[in-house]
């Protein structure tokens, strides 16, 4: 494919906007514009991406350092969409918001009697703790919904010291909205003060620690009061027991225990479906240097980088399109560099856009039937008879 055919316009700085030093290099190459849109060379890419990714060492060949589950494979980047739960000691990856992690109860105590007590202005769990001086885990925290799907009103109760992940409570139930005064008011319950002792009409859900925490403070259903010493099954029942709390860095790994660590990342592949977008940043990321983008043979656009000098007695753009053809018909991707400008403005576009390979078509070389042979990351030039060019390039990409 020819250069002016792409419509190929570098830039010679980086953008103002650049967030990472990948993206920024993509935008000077010409593969998005400012604003985060595919120009014609990123098309080509990510068009090429997606021919290669159906092999098996795709992500490896194309030098990835990846993060991969069973629900997904995420790059870590810092300014990245989501966040990753990952385990160090034992590869265990997952998206943060549906993580698991070793949950530790605190130790089991002899269930005390029930006792209401005044506790006013607490409608926080960081106001009841501070009160009562006690840790926060040892206080029940309660969230009302309704479900979208019936209306039924949802009472979730988790552990004071813990997040509530609505993923999690979503793959249970569905989509979900928070519960309305007067829906709160008709099961018993009282805003900021609630719990699920002597509700009616609701689905109570409980996360998985909740049976193992004895004697926590929850409301009392009455504005101004709590309950000491509520136990689960002697006090209340629930229809659903299961995980719906959020892990955290420094919790335990599900699998072997160790500290899970968080990390920010953009998702590569999930639930079938691949970014090819966000691989190309990916790739961007992770393959640049000082002069420009540095790609690996299974994730560039173009196999070669093939450009023509201009000269004064030898018509070196017609011999380049012979050496294009020649390349194409042996099965290889070529970029043409068909401008008929200065030698140094081609170097330093190709070097920016970052093929594994440059070939350069000169009047010098020709004159003695050779042409310039450069890989990308290599700082010598290597002149190649053309008769052996085809059988060169085909062996270094090999």
């Amino acid at each position: 494919m020819k250069y002016t055919d792409l419509k190929i316009q570098t830039q010679r700085e980086f953008p103002n906007n650049a967030r990472t030093p990948g993206w920024g290099w993509l935008v000077r190459a010409g593969y998005l514009t400012r604003e985060n849109q595919l120009l014609p060379l990123g098309v080509q890419m990510t068009n090429r991406l997606e021919m290669l990714s159906n092999d098996p060492a795709f992500w490896s060949k194309a030098g990835l350092k990846i993060l991969k589950s069973e629900r997904g494979v995420y790059f870590p980047l810092l300014t990245g969409t989501i966040e990753v739960a990952q385990c160090p000691a034992c590869g265990y990856v997952d998206p943060l918001r549906i993580a698991k992690f070793k949950k530790i109860p605190m130790p089991r105590e002899a269930e005390l009697p029930l006792e209401k007590i005044s506790t006013p202005d607490c409608d926080t769990i960081e106001a009841l703790a501070s009160l009562l001086n006690i840790p926060k885990e040892k206080t029940a925290k309660a969230m009302m919904y309704t479900r979208k799907a019936d209306g039924k009103f949802v009472f979730v109760v988790i552990r004071g010291d813990m997040q509530l992940s609505d993923a999690k409570l979503g793959e249970i139930l569905g989509e979900i909205q928070l519960a309305d005064a007067e829906t709160i008011s008709r099961s018993g319950a009282a805003a900021g003060y609630a719990s699920p002792v002597g509700l009616k009409d609701a689905l109570i859900i409980v996360d998985d620690l909740i049976p193992e925490s004895q004697n926590l403070v929850a409301g009392a259903n009455e504005e101004g009061y709590h309950l000491l010493n509520t136990n689960y099954l002697r006090d209340y029942s629930a229809e659903i027991i299961a995980d719906v709390v959020q892990a955290k860095a420094g919790d335990g790994c599900p699998n072997c225990g160790n500290p899970l660590e968080v990390r920010s990342a953009v998702v590569l592949a999930s639930n079938g479906k691949i970014e090819f977008e966000n691989i190309l940043l990916a790739i961007s990321e992770t393959h640049h240097d000082e002069k420009g983008l540095t790609l690996p043979l299974s994730a560039s656009p173009f196999d070669v980088y093939l450009m023509h000098v201009p000269g004064r007695t030898l018509d070196t753009k017609s011999k380049a399109e012979e050496i294009h053809n020649a390349l194409q018909n042996a099965g290889i991707s070529v970029l043409f560099d068909d401008r008929d400008e200065r030698a140094g403005v081609k170097f330093n576009d190709a070097d920016l856009i970052g093929c594994p390979i440059r070939v350069t078509v000169g009047e010098k070389g020709l004159q003695n039937g050779m042409v310039e042979l450069k890989p990308r990351k290599e700082k010598e030039n290597t002149a190649v008879p053309l008769n052996e060019l085809t059988d060169r390039v085909t062996a270094l990409l090999a």
